[in-house]
């Protein structure tokens, strides 16, 4: 919000980089290593939500469609090294390192040569209470709780599909399946859900598709434990539509969240957002990497619905306080 964010998205795809390939450099230890993944994180941050940032520079009407492109991208990069597993038999570790590493500083790169979009309002000033302050609007606290609740769901899901494929294989062991691959597929997709949950929200609205691609997104959940005894065909492709439905309203959400924060620490309220929905990913995943450990795998996946119940909920239209005569 105070600097060209398109210098700081440079300087973290260059720094986080730097701290990927560090790893390689020299002996390390188990402190030095988490340290060195630690600051690859750390960097990142100034990527992801200062390129919806950017985008939101860029435009006010069509925002929606133009953050389904750029979380569309980020779904391929999530998905990618499912399929690079598949190929990297004969491949050395470091040279995926060296790789992934050269794609980030080509990134902020490219990002130099963004200008300073039409809709930017520079901050003067550090503001320390804008974390309280932009929660008092409720348009805002809708959006975010959405996004909250689409978070709690999103990266456990893609953590666990290749769980979710190996537990289908126990059950099924006629069925010989390549897991990366499939992996790789289920998730890829939803790049392209998030392309035309973007283009559906100029038609009908923002707030109604996220709203719905979080409801269909929870229904999955609700189902996954009947998907366990489905053919593979039809598992497939409830997992395909699950992989669609679990990331089409990230973008959306975003798109809310922007529209309706101060210009000013628009680039604040999308971090600030972001980084409450990351924390609260961490608290899924290992949630249901402990319960795996004493429930049945095919009904862990219910707990993922409690996020889109509750995003739904918060969703709903408030009401209104009847006036005192």
């Amino acid at each position: 919000d105070r600097f060209s964010a398109s210098l700081v998205f440079f300087i973290s795809a260059v720094l986080g980089a730097i701290a990927n390939c560090s790893i390689i450099s020299g002996e390390q230890n188990i402190n030095s290593l988490l340290i060195l993944r630690f600051l690859t994180g750390f960097f990142l941050a100034g990527i992801y939500p200062v390129g919806m940032k950017i985008a939101s520079d860029h435009f006010e009407k069509g925002l929606g469609k133009a953050l389904g492109f750029l979380v569309g991208a980020l779904v391929v990069g999530t998905a990618f090294p499912h399929l690079l597993k598949s190929f990297t038999s004969s491949l050395p570790w470091k040279m995926v390192i060296i790789f992934t590493a050269g794609l980030s500083i080509f990134g902020g790169i490219l990002m130099l040569l963004v200008p300073v979009g039409p809709y930017q309002k520079k901050s003067l000033s550090l503001n320390f209470t804008a974390i309280f302050s932009i929660f008092r609007n409720r348009s805002f606290r809708s959006a975010a709780f959405g996004y909250f609740g689409h978070m709690w769901e999103l990266y456990a899901f893609w953590a666990f599909v290749p769980v979710i494929l190996r537990t289908y294989t126990t059950l099924h062991p006629e069925e010989n399946l390549n897991i990366s691959v499939l992996s790789f597929l289920i998730i890829a997709l939803g790049g392209l859900a998030c392309i035309i949950g973007g283009y559906l929200s100029q038609n009908f609205g923002t707030k109604k598709i996220a709203f719905t691609a979080l409801l269909l997104s929870g229904c999955c959940c609700a189902a996954s434990p009947f998907a366990f005894n489905l053919s593979f065909i039809p598992f497939l492709i409830f997992l395909i539509l699950w992989g669609l439905v679990v990331i089409a309203d990230s973008p959306l959400f975003s798109t809310l969240v922007a529209q309706n924060a101060p210009a000013q620490i628009k680039g604040t309220a999308i971090t600030i957002v972001t980084c409450i929905g990351f924390s609260i990913t961490i608290v899924s995943i290992e949630l249901l990497n402990y319960l795996s450990g004493y429930m049945n795998t095919q009904f862990i996946y219910l707990i993922l619905g409690l996020g889109p119940l509750a995003g739904l909920i918060y969703m709903l239209p408030s009401k209104q306080k009847p006036k005192k005569a």
